[in-house]
């Protein structure tokens, strides 16, 4: 019951680091009965008060016994204390896990309801028309070609080894490996093209050494050589879109521009083109290449739809204006190859441009602008790049024009579960108000 506060000699430390601490007792306490020490440490907002009693002590044996028993009593709950301080940090600091994805459809209340021009939707049923016009004809002598670029990895995957229960989804009826996604994705995207432009055919532009069969009418594959990896994959589509037109004039020169007039959009395959695009190429009659636009900062450009007027000069025109793109790429946006480097060298292209006012991307009105010698026809997304995300938010809605969805993203399933619906309906605006109604929620895949 002797105060022993000089006794404790405690070195300065930083904050939560291990602490040296010793303690001596003066000769005048080594025959007191009981000796009480009380140790109180701190750390940040964490602090130690531990009281301990050691009782009938004698000098000798007993204070050694103590003494080296002492630095363990010290240690332990200073440690503890730590280790607690580090738990609680550990979850405040780590991130918060995103919900899981959802592995089916989520229906909610349909974005724009109440505004006018906007697909009014209750549930699964169109309130209203869109206004979609049945095959438009082109001039005699035209025809528009979807060209899309495509490829499977893992092609030599043992059968059995895909067919885990780990990696299948169920959509409907059906169980879809990973790799029979992607070719259901693709198929549904030449379904699609199929209803609404039945007269036009689909390329796929392919890697050489992928074994892609499509066993479907008016549909081609077209190898081009080069590197498809994954994380190269986007840079690859232009070199492939540009080794295309290429060929395409070549075969042009050689007709004597005698021959059929193929206009050509390059799209992605997890779009759904939901009215004929024909029209595009009569009604806006002077421009070489289309492109499609939104009201955003960074990324106003959506590589995902591409259109090309199919004369000599529309080719060459396109092919020049997509070589300045590359070199863009090329040269400032390599390390975004895997995503958005194509969107981001489009977009400084275009805005290097010194006339170029980008304030015309505010509305969503198209409009026409000279790049670099190519007459370039800007279309609105909201109508020929229309997004389930941004459909929810920017776009108010779906607009009654709309043509073309796009199921960017984590989508996919989205995409899939619309063309089963129209498949089993044959209702367009039905299916038009499933997606508006489940394209806020993010699948699985």
């Amino acid at each position: 019951n002797v105060p022993v506060d000089n006794g404790f000699q405690i070195e300065s430390a930083p904050l939560c680091s291990p602490l040296s601490l010793s303690l001596s007792l003066p000769p005048s306490l080594s025959r007191i009965p009981e000796v009480r020490v009380v140790l109180a440490i701190s750390c940040g907002d964490f602090s130690i008060h531990q009281r301990f009693s050691c009782i009938g002590m004698k000098v000798g044996g007993g204070w050694r016994r103590f003494l080296f028993l002492l630095p363990v009593m010290i240690f332990l709950p200073y440690l503890l204390s730590v280790l607690e301080l580090h738990n609680f940090s550990t979850t405040v600091d780590q991130p918060k896990k995103h919900s899981k994805k959802s592995d089916h459809l989520v229906l909610a209340e349909a974005a724009g309801q109440g505004l006018r021009n906007r697909l009014q939707c209750q549930g699964t049923k169109a309130l209203n028309k869109t206004r979609h016009k049945a095959s438009y004809r082109l001039n005699s002598g035209e025809n528009v070609a979807f060209v899309t670029v495509f490829t499977i990895y893992n092609s030599s995957t043992d059968k059995h080894a895909e067919k885990k229960d780990l990696d299948l989804v169920t959509i409907g009826n059906s169980s879809y490996t990973k790799l029979e996604r992607s070719m259901a994705i693709l198929d549904s995207f030449i379904e699609f093209i199929q209803v609404t432009m039945p007269l036009s055919n689909v390329i796929i532009l392919t890697d050489p050494e992928s074994d892609l069969q499509i066993g479907k009418e008016r549909v081609t594959t077209y190898p081009i050589q080069g590197e498809y990896s994954r994380d190269k994959l986007m840079l690859q589509r232009i070199r492939s879109y540009i080794a295309f037109l290429t060929a395409k004039l070549e075969e042009h020169k050689k007709e004597g521009g005698q021959g059929q007039i193929n206009h050509y959009i390059f799209s992605d395959s997890d779009i759904a083109v939901v009215d004929d695009l024909g029209q595009i190429f009569d009604e806006y009659a002077s421009f070489h290449l289309a492109l499609t636009f939104r009201n955003n900062k960074d990324q106003p450009l959506n590589s995902g739809f591409i259109a090309v007027r199919g004369t000599a000069e529309g080719l060459q025109k396109a092919k020049d204006f997509l070589e300045e793109v590359l070199k863009a790429y090329t040269a400032r946006y390599m390390k975004a190859s895997r995503m958005l480097g194509d969107q981001l060298a489009l977009a400084w292209v275009v805005r290097s441009q010194l006339s170029f006012d980008s304030r015309r991307f505010y509305k969503p009105v198209a409009f026409m602008e000279e790049i670099n010698g190519a007459s370039i026809l800007f279309l609105p997304c909201a109508v020929y790049n229309w997004t389930p995300p941004e459909g929810a938010g920017q776009f108010h809605g779906m607009p009654l024009d709309v043509k073309v969805v796009h199921f960017k993203g984590s989508r996919k399933r989205l995409m899939l579960e619309a063309w089963n619906f129209f498949n089993s309906s044959s209702n367009m605006d039905d299916m038009l108000c499933l997606i508006l109604a489940s394209g806020r929620t993010k699948y699985d895949f």
